[in-house]
């Protein structure tokens, strides 16, 4: 039985992210994220202009002139959610923790591919598979993988996104546009998301808190991995640790960047205390502009 403040969300979820897609993702996700062929719509009669080589010569025969066939591009595409449900993802110092902002996220990506008429599934992950949700398409489809994002109850607390990636690898048979949603705290994963990305098309949504940039000042507290339950002690007031502790975040972040730039990934940071409209309207852009260019 789903609590009612789960169903709560999933409703508020439902309104913030529709209206969303609508007045602000309205054409951007549609202009990205192209077929992955062409079809076959109809047979029509030469026009000067046309190429030669679409003719139909079985049609041209029987009618007496020239038809061409013509094709429109496969629209329908199939959306992977890859979502992040171990333990570092209920993190959170800001107004929501970062599982809460994920599944706002697949909220958004969802409604945006059933408007195109495009189907979406979910893969949620600790370091095992906890739920695989087929992609289908339709408002009560979207709705149940937002009340999945929302209320999980994994058997798993760490984080294995080659356990994640290997799973899609096997289960999609056809090119998937995959989003990974997660904050990355995993072992080595940059050889399987090289094999995944050139099967599908990946995209890496990096959740992060503030605290894992910059170490708030709050004198000495205990400290537990979220993934480990190791403890520990730390004065959040020394400069030197919180130096250290900046220092040491940055190069996480920049060496997790060059990965995903060495493998041709796209990356999507979304900070837990800002407005994720604008990095995605970013992303819509930059990968538009890529497309323009071929």
């Amino acid at each position: 039985m789903i609590p009612k403040e789960i169903l709560q969300k999933v409703r508020r979820i439902e309104i913030t992210t529709s209206r969303k897609v609508t007045d602000v993702f309205a054409g951007q996700y549609q202009s990205v994220f192209k077929g992955v062929g062409m079809e076959f719509d109809e047979v029509r009669e030469y026009m000067p202009g046309d190429e030669i080589r679409s003719i139909d010569w079985n049609v041209t025969a029987r009618m007496g002139h020239p038809y061409i066939k013509k094709f429109v591009e496969e629209r329908e595409l199939t959306i992977m959610l890859l979502l992040d449900v171990s333990m570092s993802c209920r993190f959170g110092t800001t107004d929501q923790v970062k599982s809460e902002l994920a599944a706002e996220l697949c909220s958004v990506i969802a409604f945006s591919a059933i408007q195109n008429n495009d189907k979406v599934g979910m893969l949620t992950f600790t370091d095992g598979i906890e739920k695989y949700i087929p992609p289908r398409k339709g408002i009560r489809h979207v709705l149940r993988v937002v009340r999945e994002a929302l209320y999980n109850e994994p058997a798993g607390t760490g984080t294995d996104i080659n356990n994640v990636l290997e799973h899609l690898n096997r289960a999609a048979t056809r090119q998937t546009i995959t989003f990974v949603i997660s904050d990355f705290f995993s072992p080595d994963f940059k050889k399987t998301l090289s094999i995944t990305n050139k099967r599908h098309d990946v995209i890496a949504v990096t959740i992060i808190d503030p605290a894992e940039v910059v170490l708030p000042k709050a004198g000495i507290v205990r400290l537990h991995d979220a993934e480990t339950g190791q403890p520990c002690l730390v004065d959040t007031s020394n400069p030197a640790l919180s130096k250290r502790y900046e220092e040491h975040s940055r190069k996480m972040f920049d060496q997790r960047h060059r990965m995903f730039r060495s493998v041709n990934v796209d990356n999507i940071d979304i900070m837990t205390d800002q407005s994720y409209v604008e990095p995605l309207i970013r992303f819509f852009r930059m990968r538009e502009k890529r497309l323009a260019r071929g």
